[in-house]
């Protein structure tokens, strides 16, 4: 994922909402968000190239998603492919807190990265690039995740958290809803991204949270809602929907999945 803005409050009925945008070489294979044959529990994309995903969901409640991290100065590849940690996290059984502090270990075989990890008892966050990486638990918030830490205000990340703000304070969160929350299209100005030294590091048009252009840009739009399930005692439902596009950023596919998932709720919510 290139752009994540999030919800999470562990105190209310719909823990998790997630928008989010997957920014991509057109040319990379990717197999769009299916529950895997081989991982029958496991919702995700699959990158075809490097066998890892991006962002998925499983049965038994684990959340991850991944950004890369966007460093001018640090642009030799990993030697290991960054999609294969929220995999691992995603098919194992260790917490979040103690899966992100292995990764830590060894997070120099990676190109820089961000990594969102999480289950009913937290959700945690990771990135590679810092003097002072660490990972962390978050509270509950609206947050915001693109090629840079946690909440740096990139004008995408700015706009995507006040848009979702604006929609979880007006309504239930819909896919369609979702979907606006990181549907922009519109470049940021020299202005706005001066004062974050990214006027001349940064193209026009990759500043917009949708990209289009001929080589790269927005290939998917994944939205995600966890919310709990009023009949079944620990268990919440999933709606998860993801949107394809193509190099001119028109809707190729659509495929919406629901689904149970084990979650212990820590209290109920409004």
């Amino acid at each position: 994922m290139c752009l994540i803005i999030f919800a999470w409050d562990p105190q209310s009925d719909t823990p998790l909402v997630v928008a989010a945008n997957r920014d991509e070489f057109h040319a990379r294979p990717t197999a769009a968000a299916t529950f895997w044959p081989q991982y029958p529990w496991l919702l995700a994309g699959r990158d075809l190239s490097q066998g890892g995903t991006w962002m998925g969901f499983t049965r038994d409640g684990r959340f991850a998603a991944i950004t890369n991290y966007r460093d001018p100065g640090r642009t030799a590849p990993g030697r290991r492919s960054r999609g294969e940690l929220p995999l691992d996290y995603l098919t194992g059984d260790t917490s979040p807190r103690d899966y992100l502090r292995e990764v830590a270990g060894h997070a120099d075989d990676y190109a820089g990265f961000n990594i969102l990890a999480g289950r009913d008892d937290g959700l945690w966050c990771y990135g590679n690039s810092g003097p002072e990486a660490q990972p962390g638990k978050l509270a509950a918030g609206i947050y915001g995740l693109s090629n840079a830490r946690l909440d740096t205000p990139w004008p995408k990340v700015t706009l995507g958290k006040l848009r979702l703000r604006q929609l979880l304070e007006s309504a239930a969160p819909c896919h369609e809803a979702l979907q606006q929350v990181v549907a922009d299209t519109r470049p940021a100005t020299p202005e706005e991204l001066h004062p974050l030294g990214l006027d001349q590091a940064m193209a026009p048009q990759l500043s917009a949270q949708f990209i289009r252009t001929r080589d790269y840009g927005t290939r998917s739009t994944t939205t995600l809602r966890v919310r709990r399930d009023s009949k079944v005692v620990d268990t919440a439902t999933v709606s998860w929907r993801e949107l394809s596009f193509d190099d001119r950023g028109q809707l190729q596919g659509s495929e919406q999945r629901d689904f149970s998932c084990r979650w212990r709720f820590q209290a109920t919510g409004m």
